[in-house]
């Protein structure tokens, strides 16, 4: 829908009707009001300015009270009106109608001649009225199409003030109330993707949180955004690869297109990734960027997922209909996106902590937050100006900007006192072991301090250790050395765990090998088809010394019972 299709009512106003003020009221109290004196002051301005939607006047200036027809002038300024008008008697017969009005279904107009019925009983009820006691009455219906209309009905009287006729104004609200339910879905998702239960997240380890995440973002886009077939893209700032998080009706083997963020040769999502543009594709077909997703794609709407000024990744959603998303989904989906950016920001903030104490992760986390709740607010009042005089779409799109407000609160609890994670050099406690003591272990990982904190925890149990800080680095080590154990990152620069777990295996298929991931997302769904291929365990960060011994005591323990192959 576009944005004229929601701005404030035009209204001509001819003469002084009595109660010209209070039916504006009643109808938009925002609406844009022009006076003119006379018929034919009236017929200029339609003529200049065809867009007004409503024209009120005196019945006796306007509307014959007597006869069923109007002047050649009265008929052609209601023809002008951008809304479907009408005349109903007393029994509810069509009186007058103007194009638009007889443009409506039938059953459309049956309803309308229905509520003037009410109407015209309501105020036949009190007696006689003067012009000054008239009152215009609001309904709205909805057909079995799904179809919602809008009528406001006003009796008309007599010379006598008797109640003769309802003269009704009719609109086609359907685009109006559409608009209201994405505002609606749009703060509906964005509260329950960034809400968090601290009690029910302290229990869950990285891949379950995430797990619950995609939960959230299924039934936000299906339920509530009515978009079915979705991905989600993050993008590796060391590589520009898009990894593929989440995704819903796309094909098998959509995590086998590789994308990076690069304005040609990667589709769209490579194309909004590089330049950070939101972008709509009506037909697949003639859009040379389009690379195939969801069979029979026909159109595609792809946004960007921002946290503050950085493009983190992007969501693309798919239709098999043509031309079926629209300006107004994407501004939504836009929205939604720094949600999704957010909630996913988050879990990575949550699980990959390397302060030492508490208050410096909670100071952490709120300063990465501040920025992309501040933009989630700043969209959503930027869209407020654009509904002015619509004060259910604003108040709806305020509410928005409220809740994301709220999420500070309870990221300072989720993320005060949280011990026992990788963040620190001390290993106080570690002794010599005699299952580790002695063994050759690879440590992989491009963090720094998680690298340095593992070798030096294994070389306290009297361990051999080499370490990496990429997958190159990492398989060079295993084509020179023996190992009892690799434990790698998936993630990596230049090569991925997936890669450094096939290369041990190639050296030994009975080394032991423990992935890691500091997110919970499996790129390429490299721990299941690791699993398949013998992995001995998968750690999720952060996680503790003694979890990280327990998994590699259990590893070697394991290896045990195959004989061991040295490379000759």
């Amino acid at each position: 829908m576009s944005k004229s299709d929601t701005k404030s009512l035009s209204v001509l106003v001819i003469g002084r009707p009595e109660r010209a003020e209070e039916l504006i009221k009643e109808i938009d109290p925002a609406a844009t009001v022009e006076h003119v004196e006379s018929l034919d002051a009236a017929l200029r301005s339609l003529r200049a300015e065809p867009s007004v939607d409503i024209v009120i006047s005196q019945a006796s200036e306007l509307l014959p009270l007597q006869g069923s027809h109007f002047t050649g002038q009265a008929a052609a300024i209601i023809d002008g009106v951008n809304h479907g008008v009408c005349i109903v008697g007393k029994t509810g017969e069509l009186v007058w109608a103007n194009p638009i009005m007889l443009s409506f279904p039938r059953g459309v107009r049956e309803r309308v001649s229905h509520h003037c019925l009410e109407t015209f009983a309501s105020a036949t009820a009190e007696g006689r009225l003067s012009s000054s006691q008239l009152r215009g009455r609001r309904f709205s219906f909805r057909t079995a199409d799904n179809e919602h209309f809008e009528v406001t009905a006003t009796p008309v009287i007599d010379l006598h003030n008797r109640v003769t006729q309802v003269a009704a104004v009719v609109w086609d609200a359907t685009n109006a109330r559409r608009l209201q339910s994405k505002i609606d879905a749009i703060d509906q998702c964005g509260r329950e993707l960034v809400s968090l239960d601290v009690d029910q997240l302290s229990r869950l380890n990285a891949s379950e949180r995430l797990a619950l995440l995609e939960q959230k973002i299924l039934h936000c886009t299906r339920d509530l955004l009515h978009f079915d077939n979705f991905e989600v893209r993050v993008l590796d700032r060391k590589t520009g690869r898009l990894d593929l998080v989440l995704a819903s009706g796309l094909p098998a083997d959509a995590d086998h297109v590789d994308l990076y963020a690069s304005s040609t040769g990667n589709g769209i999502c490579g194309n909004v990734a590089a330049r950070g543009r939101s972008y709509i594709c009506p037909d697949t077909a003639t859009d040379s960027h389009y690379i195939p997703g969801l069979e029979n794609a026909k159109s595609s709407l792809t946004v960007p997922l921002r946290l503050h000024d950085r493009v983190v990744g992007v969501a693309n959603f798919e239709s098999t209909k043509p031309a079926a998303f629209s300006e107004d989904d994407k501004q939504f989906a836009e929205i939604f996106a720094r949600y999704v950016a957010l909630a996913l920001h988050i879990l990575e903030l949550l699980v990959t902590e390397r302060q030492a104490t508490a208050g410096l992760l909670r100071s952490n986390v709120m300063a990465e937050i501040t920025g992309p709740l501040n933009d989630i607010v700043t969209d959503s009042e930027s869209l407020v100006e654009d509904y002015i005089g619509h004060d259910d779409l604003r108040h709806r799109l305020r509410s928005i900007s409220e809740s994301a407000v709220k999420i500070r609160d309870t990221i300072k609890e989720l993320t005060s006192g949280r011990a026992g994670v990788i963040g620190g050099r001390s290993v106080k406690g570690v002794k010599k072991d005699p299952i580790l003591e002695g063994k050759r272990i690879l440590i992989a990982d491009d963090e720094d301090t998680i690298r340095e904190t593992v070798r030096d925890a294994l070389t306290a149990c009297g361990c051999a250790v080499l370490a990496a800080s990429d997958g190159v680095a990492a398989i060079d080590l295993i084509a020179r050395n023996s190992f009892d154990l690799v434990v790698s990152d998936i993630k990596m620069p230049l090569k991925s765990g997936y890669e450094v777990f096939a290369a041990a295996k190639e050296a030994n298929p009975h080394t032991p090998v423990i992935l890691s991931t500091g997110f919970g997302y499996d790129p390429n769904h490299a721990i299941v088809r690791a699993r398949r291929e013998g992995l001995a365990a998968v750690l999720f960060k952060p996680f503790k010394i003694d979890q990280l011994l327990t998994e590699i005591r259990t590893a070697l323990q394991s290896a045990t019972e195959a004989p061991a192959v040295r490379p000759g």
